[in-house]
């Protein structure tokens, strides 16, 4: 036998780490993209270097989920899901579960959760929020590190409401906006993706 074999498992540490170095680039250059959320960013990466897995949902000291920001064709509309657990108008979102990929995360979960397909995910982050899940359970309360992508419509707009959701809508952005009993940082979201144009 001749040449030299990389041990088991060095290509998926290697992968790892590049998944790790391009999340940590996106929130510094999103810290200079939205400087009003640059100490956020700089919360988000250095969780990034927890010895705990944070991209596993069993760090209860806190932990990465991915959402999308749904727009339709018209970039007018975005899809809320009534939140089952939580009872709130939210977007479509979820745990990372291992996957370093978050962008493909929020694509994965607006999938998931609109039964849509033909979905197109930017790859620049479009809004970080860490907020509190409350106990539910067995599960303890914790924090989500919430790490927010735009993802696009494709031709088809009818979705399924899937069993996490009591019901889905597409609901006018600037509706939303203007909502004062919206969540908050789903107002914001709104107002900055009117803002962008």
């Amino acid at each position: 036998m001749t040449g030299f074999q990389e041990p088991a498992g060095t290509d998926m540490a290697s992968h790892e780490a590049h998944a790790l170095d391009a999340l940590d680039a996106a929130f510094a250059a999103y810290a200079v993209r939205r400087p009003e959320q640059a100490t956020q960013a700089v919360e988000f990466a250095a969780l990034l270097r927890d010895p705990e897995d944070p991209f596993l949902r069993a760090r209860l000291a806190g932990h990465f989920t991915a959402s999308a920001w749904l727009v339709d064709r018209s970039r007018t509309r975005v899809l809320l899901t009534h939140h089952r657990k939580l009872g709130l108008w939210l977007q479509p979102g979820g745990h990372a579960d291992g996957d370093r990929d978050l962008a493909r995360v929020a694509l994965r979960e607006a999938e998931e959760e609109s039964g849509l397909s033909g979905l197109r995910v930017d790859p620049e982050i479009f809004d970080l929020d860490r907020h509190w899940i409350p106990e539910h359970r067995d599960v303890p309360g914790h924090w989500h590190y919430d790490v927010r992508y735009v993802v696009h419509a494709g031709d088809n707009e009818r979705y399924v409401v899937s069993p996490e959701s009591i019901d889905l809508a597409w609901r006018g952005i600037r509706d939303v906006s203007d909502d004062a009993q919206a969540d908050a940082s789903l107002r914001r979201m709104a107002q900055r993706w009117l803002a962008d144009g």
